[in-house]
């Protein structure tokens, strides 16, 4: 049966080789019964620039490389360095930030989707400044062991500062999913980064649409299938 699959937030790191072992699972499984597989970010936990290389980071490009469908990447929060290096060596095409697809006669847009979240201003202007290209290559100039301590830094302060704010904030603004929907004439959006798995079902300009969301692979592994019957949420515990 002809399906393309989605996922996102695998948050690959060296400290959690139990998520690592599954997602290998699935690249030689799963992956392996589709005509595409869009990662929608997230894949590492941090990415410190494609000159920083480690066992994992090859393990994972070999296995991603080894998969003979086609592969493409949208960068999410945690991993929006990732250049065109990785993508080379793991045999996957880097797409933007928001991309619209055609598929089963349906007109989708893929994205990470912490750019959804704006209620969460802080985030947002923090967002707004690491994405600053000059700002990016002075990054990547400083030494790798200096890199992952500003990180470190970085995701400690706003580990802190997460915990002060609601549930909704952090969530998507319903208005902003809805403006980007109508400005790219689509009908259904997938996207990631929130951890919160849900298929959601609404009226658009008098049309019926969804919002399919991502799950994080913490303790399940979290796909979403596209077909001609329509879109799937899977979970499945490790």
């Amino acid at each position: 049966m002809s399906r393309t699959l989605f996922i996102a937030d695998i948050h690959l790191s060296h400290k959690e080789p139990a998520v690592t072992a599954v997602f290998l699972h699935f690249l030689e499984t799963e992956a392996q019964q589709c005509d595409a597989l869009y990662l929608l970010g997230d894949l590492f936990e941090v990415w410190l620039g494609d000159d920083h290389s480690n066992f994992l980071i090859q393990k994972i490009a070999d296995r991603l490389k080894a998969l003979k469908v086609p592969k493409f990447f949208i960068h999410g929060n945690r991993d929006f360095l990732l250049g065109q290096r990785f993508a080379c060596a793991s045999g996957m095409v880097l797409l933007p930030e928001e991309q619209v697809l055609t598929l089963y006669g349906q007109r989708i847009l893929i994205m990470h989707g912490d750019t959804l979240c704006t209620d969460d201003a802080s985030y947002q202007h923090f967002r707004s400044t690491v994405h600053k290209r000059w700002l990016q290559r002075l990054f990547l100039i400083l030494p790798v062991y200096l890199r992952g301590q500003i990180t470190a830094l970085v995701r400690a302060s706003s580990k802190q500062v997460n915990q002060n704010k609601s549930i909704s904030v952090m969530d998507v603004n319903q208005q902003t999913v809805e403006d980007v929907m109508i400005h790219q004439q689509v009908n259904m959006l997938i996207h990631g980064h929130t951890h919160r798995p849900a298929i959601h079902n609404f009226n658009l300009q008098g049309k019926s649409v969804q919002r399919a969301v991502l799950g994080a692979w913490y303790q399940s592994i979290s796909v979403i299938q596209l077909d001609s019957n329509g879109i799937q949420l899977i979970e499945l515990p490790f």
